[in-house]
């Protein structure tokens, strides 16, 4: 459907139906399915749609939409913001958790420094990546690269209720490295 310049697109997160509900009584079948509506913006022209490298892969690869003759190198240390050229529409119970790719992150110390990132169900903007170069040599994107992975969770809301006490654990108010490493 066009809008304007824009194209709407659905968008299935995963193989499988475009049923409401996802069909869940073959536990061993394809993943859960949700539509989500993607929107590719003007710069995204020409690249590829998010996608899973495999059946069961939790992430969907989103690639750079920077322009092609103005590549963004990373010094070590330095962040910036990458833009995907994408927006979505999550439906309402869902957010998208942006991640690194391990490969960038193993090979070039490239990471997301708020990791997992989380887009909410009601934001409607560009999807843009928050980049930091952990490694010691400057890092060149260009575009189409692939780099982070969105994965599209559940998410529960909770009412929070003022109490005098918490209930007691063995663990109490032990915190960061309470439990030991060994054991």
């Amino acid at each position: 459907m066009q809008r304007g310049n824009w194209c709407l697109q659905s968008w299935l997160i995963s193989n499988g139906t475009d049923n409401d509900l996802p069909d869940t009584s073959d536990p061993g079948g394809q993943a859960m399915t949700v539509i989500v509506e993607l929107k590719t913006l003007p710069h995204f022209d020409g690249l590829r749609r998010p996608f899973h490298g495999t059946d069961l892969a939790a992430g969907a690869d989103l690639r750079a939409a920077v322009p092609e003759s103005e590549p963004v190198t990373l010094e070590s240390m330095e962040r910036r913001l990458i833009p995907t050229g994408l927006a979505i529409a999550l439906p309402a119970g869902y957010e998208a958790q942006i991640r690194p790719r391990s490969g960038l992150a193993i090979k070039h110390g490239i990471s997301i420094p708020n990791t997992p990132g989380t887009i909410d169900a009601d934001y409607r903007g560009e999807l843009r990546v928050p980049l930091i170069n952990l490694g010691q040599e400057p890092f060149m994107i260009t575009r189409g690269d692939r780099i982070a992975q969105m994965v599209v969770s559940p998410v529960i809301q909770p009412e929070f209720r003022v109490v005098l006490e918490l209930s007691t654990t063995e663990r109490g108010e032990g915190g960061f490295g309470s439990t030991g490493v060994k054991g």
